[in-house]
């Protein structure tokens, strides 16, 4: 293990298979070595992530992590193969990752507009679910000692997160985490049915806080937090309009840290009793943002490395950028962000 890493905790946002950024996040942390994951919150996607992390970490550390993302990812685009939700000929030719030219992409929004999971799907059948339990061992994560772990999810009946720790974590709770109400059933866990995690925090970063012995946060962000332009078409409303719901959680957590950091220099508030929590932001969103929202079923494999490819590289300038500033500073500037300036690095 390299000396003198530095301890960060990762906050990992759900995104469906633009869940394969943050895949390629992980995979370059951890073979660089210079950091040390402390804590992972992760929903949906990011819950994926986070399990599939601790599984190989468990097993055989960084490396075990690195081939335990990896199959992970694998066995989706495989599992995947013979879906009809597939990009056109077309758009392979185009270079469109996107399934807005699918016919069936459209039928299938159209379907979940007036029919629920439950006269859809009265068997409740999920092979996600499947796939999860015969990739990941829950057993080897609730194991993990390495970091912490938690992982969200939203109650229903109350409509408030619910953290799940990771001694206690299982698949349900995972696919509780990544339960999107239009296409799936709500999962319930000891009689209470649970939503996605990405409506009340996606992903929830208060579980960190004085559990992992950092406050350094990194957020891995896969959801667009500002586009330009009015959306037009019914299908870009909609986009737009999930994009904003997930990402508000997020922002209000980062807006309360730029509260209780700023009244702490003031000195209004003791340190005796509270900590500024740095935040740092992996994000591409130059890269992530044409893609589209229909991109997020897209599982073919060239699209999930090439996802994969993307988190790297940008790991890989981000950590270049800013290691020398972990564990002293933020290297986002809240205050920027929530004057309507845009989210922006300091430099």
């Amino acid at each position: 293990m390299p000396k003198n890493q530095k301890p960060i905790n990762l906050a990992l946002q759900g995104g469906g298979a633009h869940g394969a950024f943050t895949w390629g996040v992980l995979d370059y942390l951890l073979e660089d070595g210079r950091l040390r994951i402390a804590g992972v919150s992760g929903t949906s996607a990011g819950a994926m992530n986070a399990v599939a992390l601790a599984d190989g970490y468990t097993r055989a550390g960084p490396e075990g992590a690195r081939a335990a993302l990896d199959h992970f990812w694998r066995a989706m685009s495989t599992s995947a193969q013979h879906t009809p939700l597939r990009r056109t000929p077309m758009d392979r030719l185009t270079g469109n990752w996107g399934l807005e030219n699918n016919p069936f992409y459209h039928f299938m929004n159209a379907l979940t507009g007036v029919a629920s999971p439950y006269q859809l799907n009265p068997m409740n059948i999920n092979p996600l679910r499947d796939l999860v339990e015969e990739s990941i061992d829950f057993e080897m994560v609730r194991k993990c000692t390495a970091f912490e772990l938690f992982v969200s999810a939203t109650n229903v009946e109350t409509g408030r997160v619910k953290v799940f720790p990771r001694e206690d974590l299982t698949a349900d709770m995972v696919m509780a985490s990544a339960c999107l109400p239009h296409l799936y059933r709500a999962v319930e866990i000891d009689g209470v049915p649970y939503w996605d995690g990405g409506y009340m925090g996606n992903p929830a970063l208060f579980p960190l806080y004085g559990k992992t012995g950092t406050d350094d946060i990194v957020v891995v962000q896969i959801n667009p937090v500002e586009r330009k332009g009015v959306p037009r078409s019914a299908q870009e409303i909609e986009n737009r309009l999930n994009e904003i719901s997930f990402n508000a959680s997020l922002l209000k957590e980062l807006r309360a840290i730029d509260f209780v950091d700023r009244l702490i220099a003031q000195g209004k508030l003791s340190t005796d009793h509270y900590r500024p929590v740095k935040v740092h932001l992996i994000e591409n969103e130059d890269a992530l943002k044409p893609m589209g929202a229909s991109s997020k079923m897209n599982v073919e494999w060239a699209f999930l490395t090439r996802l994969r490819d993307i988190g790297r590289e940008t790991a890989a300038t981000w950590l270049d950028t800013f290691h020398d500033r972990i564990g002293v500073d933020s290297t986002v500037d809240l205050r920027a962000m929530f004057q309507g300036i845009g989210a922006e690095h300091q430099g």
